[in-house]
């Protein structure tokens, strides 16, 4: 078992110090697009008692754009636009009583950093940064009624795999942090490198 550990540990060190050919992604510009499915949903803890649980989530599509500034090939600076636009199905079932719901309806702008490992063909990453959205929020449950088309900041972070013998692919989970609104928005997308250089 110790052994085991070990050598996992002296390939892991090998593969992150001594690989001189290992580049996670290319120093450069870049602009990468991608496409996913966002939720939206309150942060807020629900205390429901014992009554019936209430679905206050919302679901639709989500767009991204991003100018990548390749400053290292374990770093980079990501100015983004986009937009996450999540609605809720009417359900005709309830009468004469509220429908909770969270959506989120809104163009994203910001900046973000990645920090990625200089791992070839699959290379783990992590995002975090700050941004702004600019449109119509709705968080509507039993504690929140929160309706409003303003301008809100958010705190975006993103963990992934970028894949690929120039790791132009990628996978992820997003998120995005809505402090005013209480409430926030997880993103699983897809996206691709177009390289600039």
């Amino acid at each position: 078992m110790n052994l085991a550990l070990r050598n996992s540990f002296l390939i892991l060190i090998f593969t992150l110090f001594f690989s001189n050919q290992a580049k996670s992604q290319v120093e450069g510009n870049s602009i990468k697009a991608t496409i996913g499915f966002a939720a939206s949903s309150s942060y807020y803890i629900e205390n429901y008692g014992s009554q019936e649980e209430v679905d206050v989530m919302g679901g639709g599509p989500y767009l991204l754009g991003e100018y990548i500034i390749g400053v290292k090939s374990w770093f980079s600076v990501r100015p983004y636009a986009g937009g996450i636009f999540t609605s809720v199905e009417k359900n005709q079932n309830l009468q004469n009583q509220p429908q909770y719901k969270v959506t989120t309806n809104a163009f994203l702008l910001g900046a973000k950093v990645r920090l990625c490992a200089p791992i070839p063909w699959v290379a783990p990453f992590i995002e975090g940064g700050i941004g702004t959205s600019i449109g119509k929020f709705e968080t509507f449950t039993p504690n929140i009624n929160f309706n409003k088309s303003d301008v809100l900041l958010h705190i975006p972070f993103s963990i992934g795999l970028a894949i690929g013998r120039r790791n132009n692919f990628e996978i992820g989970i997003s998120g995005y942090f809505h402090p005013a609104a209480k409430q926030s928005s997880g993103v699983f997308a897809v996206g691709y490198n177009f390289p600039l250089d």
